[in-house]
């Protein structure tokens, strides 16, 4: 294969005045992987062309006068659901992570690929809200709506169970003693908590990037995933450990160590899972879900810097985020 460069003394013409220059065309996936300050296409998902502004591809408005769309990333993560709890001898089980979904990066919750950037119009007003992490029982869903948006919705973590089956959410709870399941994950958001059988411990919670460790093994919670959509890289979204001694990353919580202690309690804005208790009372032994997240990440030039709640906002580059 052979290319041509157009040197700046040199002239293309188009003698065709009727026709029209036919584009590069593909969805947005087709996007190209690193593209150059420029580059020009014609997005067969959203049927708009679009250009790479060196940070981001920006769409051209096809109503005379209106301003572009605005294409935003964004993570959402759900709260936490706790960890189990329980006397009478029982190891119960981590909580399952929030569910975790993102188009920033190529990977989101569940093994699932990053979903496509949402376009926001000027003038438009959206709503976000951020899942509370559960104290006992499933965490609370996190959502971003808005006119002319497919809502993004995801699910509160699954609670972990106590002498029974976890709980299913956006990565479902760790199971407890005998011969029990993990609850299940919810597809392209979360994995399944780990199973239990005939242990003495309880299993994993679920989390964003693998199901919970299983109880008869090390009982860890699953693990969660890493985004520097912010700027910075950081983990998200990971399974609460099972009682006894199961430990936990990306912002999940380890179980309790031994019996007769509680589990420990998630990191907050992270939609960990909460650790399990060993034979401590219901439900205060149960370990609390981190509360979930939502960030937005978008060009600094178009930013308005209009909003409610204050949302915490920070720059990176040419992009800020809330």
């Amino acid at each position: 294969m052979s290319t041509t460069k157009i040197l700046s003394s040199d002239f293309l013409e188009f003698n065709d005045n009727t026709g029209a220059v036919q584009l590069t065309s593909g969805t947005t996936a087709e996007r190209p992987g690193s593209a150059s300050n420029g580059e020009i296409r014609y997005n067969t998902t959203d049927n708009k062309v679009e250009y790479y502004d060196g940070a981001n591809w920006i769409q051209l408005s096809d109503t005379a006068g209106a301003p572009n769309p605005l294409e935003i990333n964004f993570l959402v993560v759900a709260g936490g659901g706790s960890g189990g709890s329980g006397n009478n001898g029982y190891r119960s089980g981590g909580g399952g992570a929030g569910g975790y979904r993102t188009s920033y990066g190529t990977t989101s919750g569940g093994g699932a690929a990053a979903e496509s950037g949402l376009l926001f119009s000027a003038g438009t007003t959206y709503t976000i809200a951020v899942g509370g992490g559960a104290s006992f029982g499933n965490g609370t869903d996190s959502s971003l709506s808005g006119s002319g948006i497919t809502t993004i919705t995801s699910v509160g973590g699954g609670r972990g169970g106590q002498n029974s089956n976890g709980s299913a959410g956006g990565s479902g709870g760790g199971a407890s003693y005998s011969t029990r399941s993990g609850g299940a994950g919810t597809a392209n958001q979360g994995f399944a908590g780990g199973f239990a059988s005939g242990a003495t411990s309880g299993a994993g919670g679920g989390g964003a990037g693998s199901v919970g460790v299983n109880a008869n093994s090390t009982k860890a919670g699953g693990a969660g995933l890493s985004s520097s959509i912010t700027g910075s890289l950081v983990g998200r979204a990971g399974g609460g450990g099972g009682a006894n001694g199961g430990s936990a990353s990306d912002g999940g919580a380890a179980g309790a160590p031994s019996n007769n202690t509680r589990g420990s309690n998630a990191t907050a804005n992270t939609g960990g899972g909460g650790g399990g208790s060993a034979n401590y009372p219901t439900p205060t032994g149960a370990g609390f879900g981190g509360s979930g997240i939502v960030i937005l990440r978008m060009l600094t030039s178009l930013y308005s810097g209009t909003t409610t709640g204050s949302p915490t906002v920070t720059t990176d580059g040419n992009s800020t985020i809330l």
